[in-house]
């Protein structure tokens, strides 16, 4: 059906003859990777900021992720028991920092809600209250399922998490809308990542101690200390085939033999690597002081 008002059609177009020749010689691009492009050749042209590439090409990775490739692993997710006691609930939200749990009942596996940090305040004033009556329903999200869709899930329902499922039926892990989001956007930073421009640093504090970003390579931890900390894990290990480690975080979760978790300690090469954040399996931030005794460091690892 040809147009009623070509004379308006014409008029919308704007643009000019010569415009109108390149775009028929130099079509648009056709596939991701030729858009990738043209956004980097805009960046060089100074027609859009770096920032604003990156996040652009954000939305188009998204397009090919999945809830399997942001999610946060089974073992690292931080689960609240239905049948412990309001201190240690507390104790563990405390500890952890997040805002939602996943609730389980006798198995990690069976998982039967989702409680809101905030609503333990009602059971702090209100003791009587039947924790099961703040849970809320747990949303099941497939490995398969696609982050533009998730994320549109998320906010028509209003809703900020979802627990990953195998094809099985089985946890795989969760995801929030703050891991999506990351994707297009990058780390976004909570208050122990105030320093993030300088990631990879050591610095000094008030006390005579050190705080050090777990991503910090261990030639500049090395450096900084006048240590050699990958020889003070062999040692330790008594094996000198020690794998390669780039960051602090890595060697020292390999010293430990498992995930560090926030509160816990380490004494390598004489000094006391404390965990003061962690964040998705990976430790953030560590207190590193000289050595003291070991009854000494676990009090200062309970007061962190």
């Amino acid at each position: 059906m040809s147009d009623p008002h070509p004379a308006r059609a014409e008029r919308d177009d704007n643009r000019t003859l010569l415009q109108r020749l390149i775009e028929f010689i130099r079509p648009g691009p056709d596939s991701t990777d030729e858009l990738m492009a043209t956004l980097a050749e805009a960046e060089d042209k100074a027609v859009i900021g770096a920032e604003s590439r990156v996040m652009l090409e954000g939305v188009l990775k998204l397009a090919d992720m999945t809830a399997g490739d942001a999610m946060v692993a089974a073992p690292r997710m931080d689960l609240l028991d239905i049948e412990a006691p309001l201190k240690a609930l507390m104790n563990e939200v405390i500890r952890t920092a997040h805002s939602r749990f996943p609730v389980f009942e006798g198995d990690r596996e069976n998982i039967i809600g989702v409680l809101m940090a905030k609503d333990l305040l009602k059971l702090l004033r209100s003791p009587e209250l039947n924790l099961r009556a703040l849970l809320r329903p747990v949303v099941y999200v497939p490995e398969t399922k696609g982050l533009n869709d998730l994320l549109r899930e998320f906010r028509v329902r209003r809703n900020h998490l979802a627990i990953v499922v195998d094809e099985f039926g089985r946890t795989a892990g969760l995801i929030t809308i703050e891991d999506v989001l990351e994707q297009i956007v990058g780390e976004i930073e909570d208050e122990f990542d105030e320093d993030a421009g300088d990631q990879g640093e050591v610095f000094a504090l008030t006390d005579k101690t050190f705080r050090v970003a777990g991503d910090t390579s261990i030639e500049r931890v090395n450096e900084a200390f006048g240590v050699d900390l990958a020889a003070a894990v062999r040692a330790q290990d008594g094996d000198e085939d020690l794998p390669d480690f780039d960051t602090i975080g890595g060697l020292v979760s390999h010293a430990m033999g498992h995930v560090p978790r926030r509160g816990e300690f380490i004494t390598l090469a004489n000094l006391n690597f404390f965990v003061l954040h962690t964040k998705s399996g990976a430790v953030r931030w560590f207190k590193v002081s000289p050595a003291v005794p070991a009854d000494t460091a676990t009090q200062i690892a309970a007061g962190l």
